[in-house]
């Protein structure tokens, strides 16, 4: 294999492309996923109807990570990967071939289960539907026409694998988007033709799953796949692929767990109040916007550097990736957080409020929105910690953490959410989270050595920076008149981060002294 200059850079230059094509399909899929949530909330609300679809929803996509996206990145790229490199094309379609059966049989398997356990699955995830007998059935319907969104989700990510194997990243970079057009295109037509528009949107949820899986066909085919039954579904690759799942299928289990959690709390109307469900699921759209666009695509890019660090043992070059990455995480999250969580009921409002999404559903919603922003430093923390582990080799310490903080968030949950109803939960969360990520850095110290990077006295200066930002961003909202409101949000989050930026420069903040010399043109990439 060569080595040489040419050879690294073109290597680095792809890499680049790459990231900025799944960018950019993930900017675009989160944009047109702002506007499938207002069409949804001006429909639904946060009213019975919506809760039952959220909650319907959810149930398959509990599964799609284990055994979808997240079992795509953790086991199958990599045997895929290797076998198309050691075998022939023949053999290497055969064993896709395989794993495509297998992954038919298990999603399939999965998808009838859920069906026909459907009532027994809502009253254990969501007990407060029990009480509600109208809103049991409809999230019973409804999860039983969704369910088979499972197998169209799944197989379109273990074909997007495949794509990425052979470096064809457009086609799954933009195919969520599809999800995104098809459930705002069945929500118009179930609005204006429909009696119960909610079964027009599950109907939605279906087509946009097929409508991903065709997408993947072209590309697949212009890469040379070709499908036969297989005569016997044991394969070494498919064996390893099942090894390699179970760790990875454990730490999705966790997170699913406490996503679960979240909704059980959610469901008790009881105690937190009606729509809560639909209030969690709103706020957490908000909350993943920022990371969906920024921490998730970092995590992402530094990964390789952090495994090519960690392969050649260059520790000191590891802390120094660590830090820069640490350093990026809070100088985007920490504004955000403070403009999230000063300016939350009118981001709501302007985002969500009309037609059955009422001035309660913006209470409720905004109020879980403050509390998750609390932990949004901490979130994007926790995916470049969780990073660095796996390129170390140790993807177990991660999981035993978040299990440790699952116990700890389920606990806050039950503590929380009798004073602070639906904010409560969103608090618990963001106080796991916390934790999870201050347990982690104490833990990968251990393991790396103290990092002796000053990262510390960078975080109070961008902590002050933001706190100011806030006091101007409160007092502005409240002082200063706009013909409109949205003009108003608009110029007064842009506003936010130039004044953070400002004061992050005087007080020599490194991101803000590079990001104005480029400004002025004075670096040079």
């Amino acid at each position: 294999m060569s080595t040489n200059k040419s050879d690294r850079t073109d290597s680095h230059r792809s890499i680049i492309k790459a990231t900025s094509i799944l960018s950019l399909g993930t900017l675009s899929s989160r944009v047109l996923g702002f506007f499938r949530d207002i069409v949804l909330a001006r429909l639904l609300g946060t009213g019975i109807s919506a809760d039952a679809f959220f909650v319907a929803l959810k149930i398959p996509n509990l599964f799609r990570d284990m055994v979808g996206e997240g079992a795509t990145n953790a086991a199958v790229v990599p045997v895929v990967a290797q076998y198309l490199e050691k075998e022939n094309r023949q053999a290497f379609w055969n064993f896709v071939s395989v794993v495509f059966t297998l992954a038919l049989i298990v999603l399939s398997g999965i998808t009838i289960i859920g069906i026909l356990f459907a009532p027994f699955i809502i009253r254990v995830f969501v007990p407060g539907f029990v009480v509600n007998h109208d809103g049991f059935l409809l999230a019973v319907r409804l999860t039983k026409i969704m369910f088979p969104y499972l197998i169209l989700i799944g197989l379109t990510a273990y074909s997007s694998g495949i794509l990425y194997t052979f470096r064809s990243f457009i086609v799954p970079a933009f195919s969520p988007c599809l999800l995104n057009i098809s459930i705002i295109a069945s929500a118009y037509f179930a609005s204006c033709n429909m009696k119960e528009p909610v079964f027009g949107l599950a109907i939605g949820v279906l087509v946009g799953g097929v409508l991903q899986l065709l997408a993947q066909i072209k590309p697949l085919l212009r890469v040379g796949m070709t499908y036969k039954i297989p005569k016997s579904l044991y394969h070494p690759g498919a064996v390893k692929i099942g090894k390699l799942l179970m760790p990875r299928m454990l730490g999705s289990g966790v997170y699913q767990l406490t996503v679960l959690i979240d909704v059980f709390c959610a469901s008790l109307s009881v105690i937190v109040g009606t729509g809560g469900i639909s209030a969690i699921y709103y706020a957490n759209r908000i909350i993943q916007f920022p990371m969906g666009i920024f921490s998730i695509a970092l995590a992402a890019v530094v990964l390789p550097t952090f495994s090519g660090q960690a392969s050649r043992k260059d520790i000191n070059a590891l802390k120094r990736t660590l830090v820069f990455s640490l350093e990026n995480i809070f100088f985007v999250m920490c504004p955000t957080t403070m403009i999230l969580l000063l300016l939350s009921s009118p981001i709501i409002r302007i985002l969500f409020q009309r037609g059955e999404f009422t001035n309660y559903s913006t209470d409720i919603t905004s109020w879980a929105l403050m509390f998750y922003s609390i932990g949004l430093f901490s979130f994007g923390g926790i995916k470049i910690l969780v990073t660095v582990f796996h390129s170390l080799q140790d993807t177990k310490t991660p999981v035993k953490i978040a299990a440790f903080c699952l116990c700890i968030n389920a606990i806050l949950n039950f503590l929380l959410m009798g004073p602070l109803k639906i904010g409560g939960i969103a608090l618990a969360s963001s106080i796991a989270g916390t934790m999870d990520f201050f347990i982690l850095f104490y833990l990968l110290e251990k393991k790396i050595g103290k990092l002796n990077s000053g990262l510390l006295e960078y975080f109070l200066k961008v902590i002050l920076a933001s706190a100011i930002v806030g006091f101007v961003e409160y007092f502005g909202w409240r002082k200063v008149s706009f013909s409109s409101e949205i003009i108003k949000l608009f110029v007064m989050i842009v506003f936010g981060y130039v004044l953070f930026g400002f004061i992050c420069f005087q007080m020599k903040v490194i991101q803000a002294v590079k990001f104005w010399g480029l400004v002025k043109g004075k670096i040079k990439l």
